[in-house]
């Protein structure tokens, strides 16, 4: 509607300028100005009023035309990865998880196949869990079309509490607008495979999720008052995610830390102005 009024504004201005510009003239004018100088005063006043009033029209017009473009890229992207994450689910997830579940039922007699066996079933949930990882960042919009980013924050907290019964709070404090849109999408996937972490491999009760700001950039924390990874763990991840975490605070220019404490463990990730 805007787009709309603007054009009419546009077309109309013109003309009311001059229907204006001749009726104060001879109403009000013709005994002061003759009737050439009436006739060269009439495109000046023209000019003037195009060069002030519409160029900020013609201006306003432009942004809403690059709003709308950019309003186009952003929606067939957003289709372009949901297409993605369903050819990812249909063909690739659903075979993975009959696999699971086959590896799951399939008894082994001999003792020494026991072994592999197992390392294979793990490499296979495993797999599969990085997949449906990869599904859900390509669902999650990186730019929100109804709702605030941070709102998606608080429901991963919301859903972690509920899928997990464990108890999660969220301490947000860090505004969208101190992140880039490939920056929100990525920081969404390390808080999420560090609470994943948490109920995998920590068995705890407990679990904080924060985020603040700093004078020189920001950082957020995802603790826990579990029992933390074992020891070999930061140095040779295997299946806790540490290695995805790293490779995507790496490519985004972020430090990550992982603090082993008494009571549980500290991951804290985010970004040095």
């Amino acid at each position: 509607m805007l787009y709309k009024n603007i054009k009419s504004l546009i077309l109309i201005i013109p003309t009311l300028t001059i229907g204006l510009w001749e009726y104060v003239r001879h109403t009000f004018l013709l005994p002061y100005i003759s009737m050439d100088l009436g006739n060269w005063l009439a495109p000046l006043l023209v000019f003037v009023v195009t060069m002030t009033l519409l160029r900020k029209l013609f201006r306003m017009l432009e942004v809403l035309q690059e709003m709308l473009q950019q309003e186009r890229s952003d929606k067939a992207a957003l289709l372009e990865r949901e297409k993605i994450s369903r050819e990812l689910h249909d063909g690739i997830a659903q075979s993975l998880f009959l696999l699971s579940v086959k590896a799951d039922q399939m008894e082994q007699g001999n003792e020494l196949a026991k072994a592999p066996f197992n390392s294979f079933r793990k490499t296979v949930h495993q797999v599969n869990d990085y997949v449906r990882q990869a599904i859900a960042s390509l669902r999650y919009p990186p730019v929100s079309e109804s709702k605030p980013w941070g709102e998606s924050i608080q429901n991963l907290v919301i859903d972690f509490r509920k899928d997990t019964g464990i108890a999660a709070e969220l301490n947000w404090k860090l505004r969208e607008e101190r992140l880039s849109l490939k920056e929100k999408v990525e920081l969404y996937a390390t808080l999420r495979e560090a609470l994943i972490n948490v109920y995998k491999h920590a068995n705890a009760r407990h679990a904080w999720v924060s985020g603040e700001e700093e004078a020189a950039g920001w950082k957020c924390k995802v603790t826990d008052d579990g029992d933390g990874f074992p020891a070999e763990a930061l140095d040779n991840p295997g299946g806790f995610g540490i290695t995805i975490m790293k490779e995507r605070a790496q490519e985004m220019g972020w430090f990550l830390n992982f603090k082993q404490e008494d009571d549980g463990m500290t991951v804290e990730v985010g970004r040095r102005e």
